[in-house]
């Protein structure tokens, strides 16, 4: 193959492990838009983007592979199963593919796991009614070992889609020592995605030796131009 040809192949390989953050509240809709044609430009995995922008965001992705997402409970994990439900329902009417939720760090904490997993279920059964997938998000940086394996469990039982480090707005983001438990711990058919502080390309690549199938990020440019500085085509 050539150098040429090698590089093309490394750029969808590191694309496709990319989920393109668009989450901070200080985006202006200018800012979304533009974030969902970039990573559209880019061929991410997928774009994770604040709840009431999933519609334009599915528009303007239309057509590329890169899936629209949003998230669910986000970032406390604090409202009850119902309105995640709701939420979840409406993002997936309005156009998601796939949706990031965070658990209920309270309950966790709290040891009442028959009630994290009847809300991670309720929501996973809205997913699955739209044929979309979801990633649990444990907020690590909160929690102990015994509740990450407590989480591992219930969500190796419900066959979720993901496991996920964290949101990006905790006190502490993504960290080997989290993801190395978090693969050891869930079935090879769940993914494991690292998120939180991730904004390099060594950064990434640590990530995905240690097994994670997804990185969310929202340095996805600047880690792309570490490997290459063209552009990608449009889908």
């Amino acid at each position: 193959m050539s150098a040429a040809g090698s590089l093309d192949v490394g750029r969808i390989e590191l694309s496709k492990l990319l989920d393109h953050a668009l989450l901070k509240p200080t985006l202006t809709e200018a800012e979304l838009w533009q974030g969902c044609e970039l990573a559209r430009t880019l061929n991410v995995a997928s774009v994770c983007i604040v709840p009431f922008a999933v519609r334009r965001c599915a528009e303007i992705l239309a057509g590329s592979g890169v899936q629209p997402s949003t998230t669910v409970g986000f970032p406390h994990g604090a409202g009850s199963w119902q309105s995640k439900v709701r939420d979840a329902r409406e993002s997936l009417g309005d156009g998601a593919t796939e949706l990031d939720m965070v658990v209920n760090i309270n309950r966790v904490l709290s040891g009442s796991y028959a009630q994290v997993r009847e809300e991670i279920a309720a929501v996973l059964g809205e997913v699955r009614g739209a044929n979309a997938r979801l990633k649990v998000i444990f907020e690590n940086c909160y929690l102990e070992r015994d509740h990450k394996l407590a989480l591992c469990e219930l969500c190796n039982e419900l066959s979720v889609d993901w496991v996920k480090t964290s949101t990006g707005f905790g006190s502490g983001g993504a960290t080997a020592a989290d993801v190395q438990l978090m693969r050891a711990h869930t079935s090879p058919d769940i993914g494991v995605k690292a998120s939180g502080g991730i904004r390099t390309l060594a950064e990434v690549r640590q990530f995905q030796a240690l097994g994670c199938s997804r990185v969310g990020t929202a340095s996805t440019a600047s880690i792309m131009n570490e490997l290459v500085t063209l552009p990608l085509n449009r889908a």
